[in-house]
């Protein structure tokens, strides 16, 4: 039993083919979706995909730090509102992301703030993004430390340094195709991490694992992440279902 705890299944990549792709990797063993929230255009679409798979699926709230711009004020009442309204796995994905605008670092960075006492309130896990922002991010959670922040480091790609400093924040590493890329990186050290950090994600239809790199990425590719992370840990790619299943559950209270 596979758990992809971060996949965008709701995307307007999947418009043409969504159901058949959605079993495809429910035929792969991956029994569990994690959804991430981007902004308010997208609880629509993201409520239907519960609605339509309501076994399966999980949905987060947040707003992703790409989406923090002049209106970010309204979004976090967004945000607010949708939590106080229906229940939640955890807020997410929000965090910092430096890749595509870095004038809006000081919103992004309240943004993540507001938003992570959410969590605290609600006392839910969060979900961070981090592009050209580990510093950045680490500020931000060595600021709000504590018993009561936990989540996972989405997309994980920094060093084994980062990973250790982001286990101790008590975040587990999402690990997504990545992994399998020859200039990932992280497969040069990710066995020297206990397995008991990793959660699994395809991040699709973003991010696909080799051989799948640069076409559309979609849920069931998780199981050639799983098989790159069983050769790395060098053990079966059923102990790392269980293993990184067993720790999603963990995080997200299911």
């Amino acid at each position: 039993m596979l758990t992809d705890t971060h996949t965008h299944l709701y995307s307007e990549a999947f418009d043409d083919d969504r159901a058949v792709m959605i079993q495809r990797a429910l035929a792969k063993g991956v029994s569990r979706f994690f959804i991430p929230a981007i902004d308010a255009s997208y609880a629509n679409a993201m409520y239907a995909l519960e609605a339509a798979y309501p076994d399966v699926m999980y949905l987060m709230m947040g707003l992703h730090p790409t989406s923090v711009k002049e209106n970010y004020k309204e979004e976090l009442a967004f945000v607010a509102k949708q939590l106080e309204e229906r229940s939640f796995v955890a807020i997410g994905e929000i965090g910092i992301d430096l890749y595509w605008d870095t004038s809006t670092l000081a919103i992004q960075q309240e943004a993540f703030i507001y938003q992570i006492r959410l969590a605290k309130k609600y006392k839910l896990p969060i979900v961070i993004h981090c592009r050209d922002a580990f510093d950045a991010v680490f500020e931000v959670l060595e600021q709000e430390k504590g018993d009561d922040l936990f989540g996972v480091f989405h997309c994980f790609t920094g060093t084994l340094e980062q990973a250790n400093q982001a286990i101790g924040y008590n975040m587990k590493l999402g690990i997504g195709g990545v992994v399998t890329f020859k200039n990932g990186k992280i497969d040069q050290f990710l066995n020297q991490i206990d397995l008991k950090h990793i959660v699994l994600e395809t991040d699709a239809p973003y991010l696909s694992p080799v051989p799948h790199r640069g076409k559309r990425n979609e849920s069931g590719y998780l199981s050639l992440i799983a098989n790159k992370v069983s050769t790395l840990y060098q053990i079966s790619e059923a102990q790392v279902a269980e293993i990184t299943t067993a720790n999603a559950e963990a995080i997200f209270k299911i």
